[in-house]
């Protein structure tokens, strides 16, 4: 019988491309998520029974223990951007990596893979980046050969971050950043995925890697390189920080005194707190070039989905071209 892999969080962005991976590697996979009704999408990347989405509140023990049953390996995926409700940093990303490690050593789990991000740290004065390093911690804790991967941002079709950003530039001529000059290492999705798949089969050795693709730009720069793709011109104005803490703060107390019904997917105070430091792979750090990886590039990968925001979307190089032949 075919391997089991656990994967929590699985049809979430940089989730589904490590199940896709692990179907096609020939594993049955099992995806613990909060809505299984919401992930059938992931069934398709295996055979008829091979992806099964299944319930799991990572914050319970017995909904953990009934996920992990019988698998060889476990994957944990899960972590928020923003707090609401009961997803809180310290219950999501500290209290749940260190439950999912505790219980698969106890359940005799051979290998467990854990995505964080680059900038964890205990010590951290952003609750997000604190309560990844206490989840990293947490994990060695109990899983000391746990692979632990730490992405700078995540770029793909689906990610929150290119996609929204050229999505502002259909409704406005100014796109108004914070934390311009902050250098930042976009890192390919499936990339990471890959990553994922060798330390699930025991191809990558224990401990912590930071994945970074091959270009490092300032925030500014990677919303100019977004604009060139799309084709659309528009001032990149970086927010002084008193203005960007202002506005955070109104949005975290609109989210505040909505009770969630508003969610602050704009700009947070936590977010802003990272914005200080830079995201890239420090240069002692275990990587690609220990994996064997070579990291795709945001030119090869971006068009292929940024190009729904031309102006003429699909169409737009067409036009480019018949108004070239009018003018010869």
């Amino acid at each position: 019988m075919s391997k089991l892999v656990t994967i929590y969080g699985g049809s979430g962005f940089v989730g589904r491309y490590i199940v896709r991976r692990m179907a096609k590697a020939g594993w049955r996979v099992r995806v613990a998520v909060r809505n299984p009704n919401e992930a059938m999408f992931v069934r398709p990347y295996g055979v008829v029974g091979q992806v099964e989405p299944i319930l799991c509140n990572v914050r319970d023990d017995a909904s953990v223990r009934a996920a992990m049953q019988g698998a060889d390996a476990v994957v944990n995926c899960v972590g928020i951007l923003v707090e609401n409700g009961k997803n809180v940093f310290d219950a999501v990303q500290a209290e749940a990596p260190e439950r999912i490690a505790r219980i698969a050593a106890q359940s005799g789990v051979s290998r467990m893979v854990h995505i964080s991000a680059i900038g964890a740290d205990p010590e951290s004065d952003s609750d997000y980046s604190r309560s990844k390093g206490e989840g990293e911690a947490g994990v060695l804790d109990h899983m000391p050969d746990a692979v632990i991967l730490r992405p700078s941002i995540v770029f793909g079709p689906e990610d929150g971050f290119f996609n929204r950003f050229a999505g502002m530039t259909r409704m406005s001529p100014i796109l108004p950043v914070a934390g311009a000059d902050t250098l930042f290492q976009p890192v390919y999705v499936d990339d990471v995925a890959k990553a994922a798949e060798m330390a699930v089969k025991g191809a990558a050795k224990g401990g912590i890697y930071e994945l970074g693709g091959p270009d490092v730009d300032t925030f500014r720069g990677l919303m100019q390189r977004m604009l060139d793709v799309i084709h659309r011109r528009r001032l990149i104005l970086n927010m002084p920080n008193p203005i960007a803490r202002m506005m955070a703060f109104g949005f975290d107390m609109l989210q505040a005194v909505t009770f969630g019904l508003f969610t602050n997917n704009m700009l947070t105070r936590d977010q802003l707190k990272n914005l200080k430091n830079d995201t890239v792979v420090a240069d002692d750090a275990m990587g690609f070039d220990t994996l064997g990886i070579d990291p795709v590039s945001m030119t090869s990968v971006l068009p292929d989905y940024l190009w729904r925001f031309r102006p003429s979307g699909q169409f737009d190089a067409i036009k480019d071209s018949a108004r070239n032949l009018r003018r010869s």
